[in-house]
Protein backbone atom coordinates (compact mmCIF):
# COMPACT_ATOMS: atom_id res chain seq x y z
CA UNK A 1 0.00 0.00 0.00
CA UNK A 2 1.20 3.76 -0.74
CA UNK A 3 3.04 5.30 2.36
CA UNK A 4 1.13 9.17 1.72
CA UNK A 5 3.97 12.28 1.96
CA UNK A 6 3.34 15.58 1.25
CA UNK A 7 4.41 15.10 -1.89
CA UNK A 8 1.14 12.96 -2.91
CA UNK A 9 -1.87 14.16 -4.53
CA UNK A 10 -5.21 12.97 -5.89
CA UNK A 11 -5.44 12.44 -9.46
CA UNK A 12 -9.43 11.84 -10.60
CA UNK A 13 -10.15 9.71 -13.13
CA UNK A 14 -13.16 9.61 -15.51
CA UNK A 15 -15.21 6.40 -16.19
CA UNK A 16 -18.05 5.71 -18.11
CA UNK A 17 -20.51 3.79 -15.85
CA UNK A 18 -22.06 0.92 -18.69
CA UNK A 19 -25.98 -0.31 -18.55
CA UNK A 20 -25.27 -2.49 -15.27
CA UNK A 21 -23.88 -0.14 -13.28
CA UNK A 22 -20.37 -0.68 -13.32
CA UNK A 23 -18.25 0.16 -12.57
CA UNK A 24 -20.05 1.51 -9.27
CA UNK A 25 -18.59 5.23 -9.61
CA UNK A 26 -18.16 7.56 -12.32
CA UNK A 27 -15.06 9.17 -11.13
CA UNK A 28 -11.90 7.17 -9.49
CA UNK A 29 -9.56 8.77 -7.55
CA UNK A 30 -5.93 7.49 -6.94
CA UNK A 31 -3.13 9.10 -5.52
CA UNK A 32 0.48 9.89 -6.96
CA UNK A 33 3.43 12.07 -7.21
CA UNK A 34 3.57 15.39 -8.14
CA UNK A 35 6.06 16.02 -10.97
CA UNK A 36 5.85 19.44 -10.85
CA UNK A 37 5.54 19.74 -15.27
CA UNK A 38 1.84 19.16 -15.36
CA UNK A 39 2.40 15.38 -14.90
CA UNK A 40 1.99 12.94 -11.83
CA UNK A 41 3.27 9.30 -11.57
CA UNK A 42 0.70 7.59 -10.13
CA UNK A 43 1.00 5.53 -6.65
CA UNK A 44 -1.50 2.90 -6.15
CA UNK A 45 -3.44 0.15 -7.74
CA UNK A 46 -6.70 1.51 -9.97
CA UNK A 47 -10.03 -0.60 -8.61
CA UNK A 48 -11.98 0.87 -11.40
CA UNK A 49 -10.13 3.00 -14.15
CA UNK A 50 -8.88 0.85 -17.33
CA UNK A 51 -5.69 1.45 -19.32
CA UNK A 52 -2.93 2.59 -16.58
CA UNK A 53 -0.82 1.35 -13.85
CA UNK A 54 1.12 2.09 -10.56
CA UNK A 55 3.59 4.08 -11.88
CA UNK A 56 2.81 5.22 -15.23
CA UNK A 57 3.47 9.17 -15.80
CA UNK A 58 -0.24 10.69 -16.24
CA UNK A 59 -0.96 14.35 -17.71
CA UNK A 60 -3.21 16.41 -15.65
CA UNK A 61 -5.11 19.64 -16.10
CA UNK A 62 -6.56 21.44 -12.45
CA UNK A 63 -9.88 22.21 -12.58
CA UNK A 64 -11.15 25.90 -11.61
CA UNK A 65 -11.32 24.20 -7.71
CA UNK A 66 -7.97 22.77 -7.75
CA UNK A 67 -8.77 19.27 -8.38
CA UNK A 68 -6.70 17.40 -10.96
CA UNK A 69 -8.12 15.74 -13.78
CA UNK A 70 -6.35 12.93 -15.42
CA UNK A 71 -5.37 13.44 -19.26
CA UNK A 72 -3.36 11.06 -21.42
CA UNK A 73 -0.44 9.07 -20.25
CA UNK A 74 2.78 10.24 -20.68
CA UNK A 75 5.07 7.24 -20.20
CA UNK A 76 3.85 3.68 -19.58
CA UNK A 77 5.63 1.95 -16.25
CA UNK A 78 5.66 -1.51 -17.87
CA UNK A 79 3.37 -2.49 -14.26
CA UNK A 80 0.22 -4.07 -15.08
CA UNK A 81 -2.85 -4.18 -13.32
CA UNK A 82 -4.74 -7.12 -12.51
CA UNK A 83 -8.16 -7.28 -10.88
CA UNK A 84 -10.18 -10.01 -8.65
CA UNK A 85 -13.73 -10.73 -7.64
CA UNK A 86 -13.18 -13.38 -4.92
CA UNK A 87 -15.45 -16.07 -4.60
CA UNK A 88 -13.78 -18.27 -2.20
CA UNK A 89 -15.71 -18.35 0.89
CA UNK A 90 -17.59 -15.43 -0.49
CA UNK A 91 -15.12 -12.88 -0.68
CA UNK A 92 -14.16 -12.55 3.03
CA UNK A 93 -11.32 -10.63 4.46
CA UNK A 94 -9.75 -13.94 5.03
CA UNK A 95 -9.97 -15.01 1.55
CA UNK A 96 -9.08 -11.40 0.13
CA UNK A 97 -5.87 -12.14 2.40
CA UNK A 98 -5.05 -15.19 0.96
CA UNK A 99 -5.12 -14.21 -2.53
CA UNK A 100 -2.79 -11.10 -1.88
CA UNK A 101 -0.35 -13.75 0.16
CA UNK A 102 -0.16 -16.25 -2.45
CA UNK A 103 0.08 -13.63 -5.34
CA UNK A 104 2.86 -11.68 -3.54
CA UNK A 105 5.08 -14.58 -3.50
CA UNK A 106 4.75 -14.43 -7.19
CA UNK A 107 6.29 -10.70 -7.22
CA UNK A 108 2.99 -8.65 -7.33
CA UNK A 109 1.70 -6.12 -4.52
CA UNK A 110 -1.91 -4.86 -4.26
CA UNK A 111 -4.28 -4.45 -1.23
CA UNK A 112 -8.28 -5.54 -1.33
CA UNK A 113 -11.66 -4.10 -0.77
CA UNK A 114 -14.64 -5.56 1.25
CA UNK A 115 -17.74 -4.06 -0.39
CA UNK A 116 -16.88 -5.39 -3.96
CA UNK A 117 -15.16 -8.09 -2.67
CA UNK A 118 -11.61 -7.19 -5.12
CA UNK A 119 -8.26 -7.73 -4.62
CA UNK A 120 -6.37 -5.34 -7.51
CA UNK A 121 -2.71 -6.25 -8.01
CA UNK A 122 0.09 -4.09 -9.26
CA UNK A 123 2.16 -6.45 -11.33
CA UNK A 124 5.78 -5.12 -12.28
CA UNK A 125 7.73 -6.41 -14.88
CA UNK A 126 10.16 -8.83 -12.93
CA UNK A 127 7.27 -10.47 -11.27
CA UNK A 128 6.62 -14.39 -12.27
CA UNK A 129 4.86 -13.47 -15.17
CA UNK A 130 3.60 -17.36 -16.58
CA UNK A 131 3.19 -18.52 -12.87
CA UNK A 132 0.42 -15.71 -12.12
CA UNK A 133 -1.22 -16.07 -15.56
CA UNK A 134 -1.27 -20.09 -14.63
CA UNK A 135 -2.54 -19.51 -10.91
CA UNK A 136 -5.26 -16.44 -12.40
CA UNK A 137 -6.59 -19.27 -14.93
CA UNK A 138 -6.25 -22.16 -12.52
CA UNK A 139 -7.87 -19.96 -9.85
CA UNK A 140 -10.95 -18.85 -12.13
CA UNK A 141 -11.32 -22.70 -13.12
CA UNK A 142 -12.09 -23.60 -9.80
CA UNK A 143 -14.10 -20.94 -9.35
CA UNK A 144 -12.30 -19.05 -6.62
CA UNK A 145 -12.05 -15.61 -8.39
CA UNK A 146 -13.00 -14.00 -12.03
CA UNK A 147 -10.59 -11.74 -12.86
CA UNK A 148 -9.81 -9.24 -15.42
CA UNK A 149 -6.70 -7.36 -17.44
CA UNK A 150 -7.18 -3.56 -16.41
CA UNK A 151 -4.20 -2.49 -18.12
CA UNK A 152 -0.94 -5.10 -19.52
CA UNK A 153 1.69 -5.07 -21.45
CA UNK A 154 3.41 -6.97 -24.35
CA UNK A 155 4.98 -9.17 -21.84
CA UNK A 156 1.90 -10.19 -20.23
CA UNK A 157 0.03 -10.52 -23.25
CA UNK A 158 3.01 -12.82 -24.31
CA UNK A 159 1.88 -15.13 -22.04
CA UNK A 160 -2.09 -16.03 -22.97
CA UNK A 161 -1.14 -19.05 -24.80
CA UNK A 162 -0.21 -19.92 -21.27
CA UNK A 163 -2.25 -23.37 -20.00
CA UNK A 164 -3.18 -23.43 -16.51
CA UNK A 165 -1.66 -26.36 -13.77
CA UNK A 166 -3.94 -28.49 -12.00
CA UNK A 167 -1.17 -28.66 -9.09
CA UNK A 168 -1.61 -25.49 -8.67
CA UNK A 169 -2.91 -24.57 -5.32
CA UNK A 170 -3.96 -21.73 -2.99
Amino acid sequence: MTNISDAHVKVHFRMDVDEDGWPPASVESLWAVDLGDGTVRLDNTPWFVRGVASGDVIQVQSDEDGVRWAGETVQESENCTIRLIVMKDGGSAAARQSVLEVFHRLGTTGEGIERYRMVALDVPPDADLPRIRRLLEHGAAKEWWHWEEGCVTAAWRAQSGVRALPHLEQ
